[in-house]
């Protein structure tokens, strides 16, 4: 009877396979960053980094190119900020991905879903860009009398003094 016990303790549990391969996870911080991001806004990233002063530049070339901060009105510059904002998401994005051995999952044979999501920001990147439209303006020219009063000002003096 002992030997009968010994054999049924002695049996193990075959051990339970796995239907999926362990998962990776390595995160991207998309969610993390559109959290910050979207709570803090600009001060969300200190304005002494580099990626700051990039954004900051893009920035300004963005209004620039439409014109100037003059000719940009409320509307236009809510646009410029969710411009920015899905530019920063998605430079960071890019070089996260970058950075990855793969993008593929081979088991499931389709791409991870932090690419498609990569794709939905360039995307309404795109969209921004429609909405202020893709040609450059020029600013507007003032007046010539302005022009003149402005750029030779002691001109005005001498005629006055005549």
């Amino acid at each position: 009877m002992s030997e009968a016990t010994a054999t049924t303790d002695s049996r193990s549990v075959p051990e339970r396979r796995r239907k999926n391969p362990p998962r990776d996870y390595s995160k991207s911080g998309l969610y993390k960053l559109k959290d910050a991001v979207k709570t803090l806004g600009k001060r969300a990233i200190d304005q002494r980094t580099t990626v700051a002063k990039v954004l900051a530049q893009w920035r300004v070339d963005l209004v620039n190119d439409l014109g100037g901060p003059g000719s940009v009105s409320k509307q236009q510059a809510v646009i410029v900020d969710l411009a920015v904002k899905t530019y920063l998401i998605l430079e960071s994005l890019d070089n996260w991905l970058l950075q990855q051995k793969r993008l593929i999952n081979t088991w499931n044979k389709s791409v991870y879903p932090v690419v498609r999501a990569r794709q939905q920001l360039a995307d309404s990147l795109a969209r921004y860009m429609t909405q202020l439209g893709l040609e450059k303006r020029k600013k507007p020219l003032p007046a010539l009398k302005e022009y003149i009063a402005e750029k030779y000002p002691e001109a005005k003096t001498k005629c006055a003094s005549k």
